[in-house]
């Protein structure tokens, strides 16, 4: 078994990171789960949560709002709709992204809405767990 796998997070303003570790800790729409080198193959959408990753060079922990990521045996790429390391997080993001999330609740047809209001309560969830 290796002992590192490449680990790549992109959102559309930039790479965050590119990376050997030894696991990440994915926040997946149908439940947290961890990567390590030799996984399964999986492709799991995100939900709004904390991407945490460990390696050679230390822990990272991002903040991330949706996407996808791809799991292979050599290693695991994240395209996160918007992310960001905990640290650059601030309640301004946090303000705007649960507004945008709000107004969508608001314009949602009724088969949607109950995907709707969890996508807002778990920003507010992540907002907490961030502190801001």
């Amino acid at each position: 078994m290796a002992e590192t796998m490449q680990f790549d997070l992109v959102s559309p303003e930039r790479l965050l990171a590119s990376m050997q570790v030894t696991q990440v800790q994915i926040p997946g729409a149908d439940g947290d789960l961890t990567a390590m080198p030799d996984h399964a193959p999986l492709i799991t959408t995100l939900r709004p949560g904390m991407l945490r990753v460990s390696g050679p060079q230390g822990e990272a922990t991002y903040v991330v709002t949706g996407g996808f990521a791809e799991i292979t045996g050599e290693g695991t790429s994240v395209l996160a709709e918007k992310a960001m390391p905990v640290s650059e997080a601030t309640a301004a993001d946090f303000d705007t992204l649960i507004g945008l999330a709000t107004e969508a609740v608001a314009k949602a047809p009724a088969d949607a809405k109950d995907a709707a209001d969890k996508l807002v309560s778990d920003l507010q969830a992540l907002r907490i767990e961030v502190g801001v």
